[in-house]
C-alpha cells in the first residue's frame, strides 16, 4: 500500500485539537476509510504536524482526515530512503580498491 507524508497546520494546537477528538475515535475513522496512521512528527509549537499514513489513495486520506476534523495542508506520496541500503555498494568499493 503507498505511504503518505500529510502536512498539517493546527492553528490552536495539537493539544486543543486532541481535546475535542479521543485518538481511538480517529484511528476507528481511519479503518473505516482504509487509512493506516504509522505515526506523527509534531513541531516544538505544536501546530505543524506531519503523519505518515498508508492508504490506497490521497483521496481516502481527505476523506479521513474530514471524518476527524482535521487539516490537510500537503499531501506527498513517499517512499522509504533507508541509509543502511547504502552501506553494501560502498563496502563493495573499498574491497575493489584493496
Amino acid at each position: 500500500m503507498p505511504r503518505y507524508l500529510v502536512e498539517r497546520h493546527l492553528p490552536a494546537g495539537l493539544d486543543a485539537f486532541l481535546a475535542d477528538q479521543p485518538v481511538t475515535e480517529m484511528v476507528a475513522h481511519n479503518t473505516e476509510t482504509d487509512v493506516v496512521w504509522l505515526h506523527s512528527y509534531v513541531t516544538d509549537t505544536s501546530k505543524r504536524m506531519f503523519c505518515l499514513c498508508e492508504a490506497a489513495s490521497p483521496e481516502a486520506i481527505r476523506k479521513a482526515a474530514h471524518r476527524n476534523g482535521l487539516p490537510v495542508d500537503v499531501i506527498h506520496r513517499v517512499t522509504v530512503l533507508e541509509p543502511h541500503a547504502f552501506v553494501e555498494p560502498r563496502q563493495r568499493r573499498i574491497e575493489t580498491l584493496r
